[in-house]
């Protein structure tokens, strides 16, 4: 309790019981100038105990070994002139609200118990102990006084208990409203970042699609235009190379518009992907003029379309990059249906190169990026293997659904 929150009940009320109290000692013993002066020396001592332990000393009110004292001295102050004077017993509910406010539990029930036994002595002064009656009804009064005033103090220290009970339960749970509402608020900005980080992530994706798809198309395309006009200038058959460099331009924009869509390479549209490989190493073969022998082994098998596309693409890069680099005059495709997983195998008996000291503008450049790129997004692996002289070896595996075609 602050100063502000003492209650009149311990600071004034104390005071004006003893001072009325008084009064009538003065009245009733006016006639008996010796008694009535032990009584009203009882009544300030009572009141400079009250008034120095406690008025006095407004810090010391919590501490509760010195509002102890002044409780006990109170008590034993009251008990004297109560056993003097009963109508002293009008000062015990001071006693009682000094003992209910100051004492903490359990000493709160050990001082009620004594001011109520003073109250049921005051109340019980005009039966006679002189017999066993009378001796009975003054400790059925007494008792009355303590067991009554005892549980209401259990009642009143029950309540406090659960009071405390429960605001620790509100201030719990206010608490656990405040990190849950930190938590709501972090989770929010955790949530923005993901939303921004996806959509950065949905942006590269998208670029790296764009690129790989104009790479396999336009690039490739453009690749094969410009060597079918070249070759145009010194033949003399010039109509079939610019009639091959027109086919190829038209192949080109149409797998344009269908990356742009996101669609599947024409080849898959119509073919199964040993079927699309097969008219890819057909059409290359014819074109540049070098031997190429197609192998399908194992049990053909349905995968993802996203599977098909890549190593569909795999097969026109590696043929891409031989034509541009490998000199070679014989090349091996082999497409393998395993257990779990179709491999593709692309070699050729070129110039080769070293793999550890190649460039972003040699030996593939992007092509092979892109060719990774692809694989290793649906789970599978692309190794390369290659020595300068001793040709090249490309192999990309991804996983298959397991279905039987």
């Amino acid at each position: 309790m602050s100063e502000e929150t003492w209650p009149l009940r311990l600071t004034v009320v104390p005071y004006v019981l003893l001072a009325c109290i008084a009064a009538v000692t003065v009245l009733i013993k006016r006639e008996q100038p010796g008694s009535l002066t032990v009584s009203l020396v009882l009544c300030a001592l009572i009141g400079l105990w009250t008034f120095g332990m406690f008025t006095l000393r407004p810090a010391r009110r919590t501490e509760t070994r010195p509002m102890a004292i002044f409780v006990a001295g109170f008590v034993l102050l009251l008990a004297v002139l109560v056993v003097r004077d009963p109508w002293f017993g009008f000062l015990t509910p001071a006693g009682y609200f000094y003992t209910f406010v100051l004492l903490p539990w359990p000493g709160e029930l050990i001082g009620i118990g004594a001011v109520a036994l003073v109250a049921g002595w005051a109340q019980s002064y005009d039966i006679p102990k002189t017999n066993v009656l009378g001796l009975l009804g003054c400790a059925a009064v007494i008792g009355v006084n303590v067991a009554g005033m005892c549980l209401a103090s259990w009642l009143g220290r029950r309540g406090e208990v659960l009071s405390q009970q429960r605001q620790d339960a509100v201030d719990a749970l206010t608490e656990t409203n405040r990190r849950l509402e930190a938590t709501l608020a972090e989770n929010a900005v955790l949530h923005d970042q993901l939303l921004t980080q996806a959509r950065e992530a949905g942006i590269i994706d998208e670029r790296q699609r764009m690129a790989r798809e104009i790479h396999d198309t336009l690039a490739q395309g453009l690749t094969g235009i410009v060597t079918q006009l070249q070759a145009a200038e010194h033949a003399d058959d010039w109509r079939r190379h610019v009639s091959t460099a027109v086919g190829l331009a038209r192949e080109s924009l149409t797998e344009a518009r269908r990356s742009v869509h996101a669609l599947r390479p024409q080849p898959l549209q119509s073919a199964t992907l040993s079927e699309a490989i097969a008219d890819v190493v057909r059409r290359w073969s014819a074109l540049h003029g070098i031997d190429v022998q197609l192998t399908t082994t194992g049990t053909p098998r349905v995968t993802t379309p996203e599977a098909e596309s890549t190593l569909l693409r795999a097969t026109q890069e590696a043929l891409v990059n031989v034509a541009k680099y490998a000199q070679a005059t014989r090349v091996g495709v082999t497409l393998s249906y395993m257990e779990r997983k179709v491999a593709l195998d692309v070699r050729d008996d070129g110039v080769g190169f070293d793999p550890s000291r190649s460039t972003s503008s040699e030996v593939g450049g992007f092509g092979l990026v892109a060719m990774r790129q692809r694989v290793e997004a649906l789970s599978g692996t692309l190794e390369i293997e290659s020595e300068p002289g001793f040709g090249t070896a490309i192999s990309a595996t991804v996983p298959l659904s397991g279905a039987s075609a």
